[in-house]
């Protein structure tokens, strides 16, 4: 599996960050809802510690090691008094979800 970095929000973080920017009177600019730079292969092994039967992809660490995760401030949204849930929550809820509508489908 091709290596990289991506940026991490939860879709509910950015649903509450709305609401926290609608309520607050002195919520002015825009907001980079990002809670965390993360590379492939750290999704990946977070995967693989909760779900271990899981047939995931490999990924190099090797190939990305090179690449430098972004630095992106998130201070300003967490002012909001956003606070980010967490990149394994966010993946071992996913999961769930889509067992839960029969989309994937794996015993542990």
């Amino acid at each position: 599996m091709p290596g990289g970095v991506f940026l991490y929000v939860d879709v509910r973080d950015v649903g509450n960050a709305h609401v926290l920017a609608f309520e607050n009177p002195s919520a002015k600019g825009r907001y980079c809802l990002i809670a965390k730079a993360l590379y492939t292969y750290e999704a990946l092994n977070i995967l693989r510690h909760l779900y271990p039967t899981l047939n995931l992809p490999k990924s190099s660490e090797e190939k990305v090691s090179a690449i430098p995760p972004y630095q992106v401030s998130n201070e300003k949204a967490k002012s909001l008094g956003i606070s980010f849930i967490s990149v394994e929550k966010s993946l071992k809820d996913t999961v769930e979800s889509l067992k839960e509508r029969n989309l994937i489908s794996f015993t542990l």
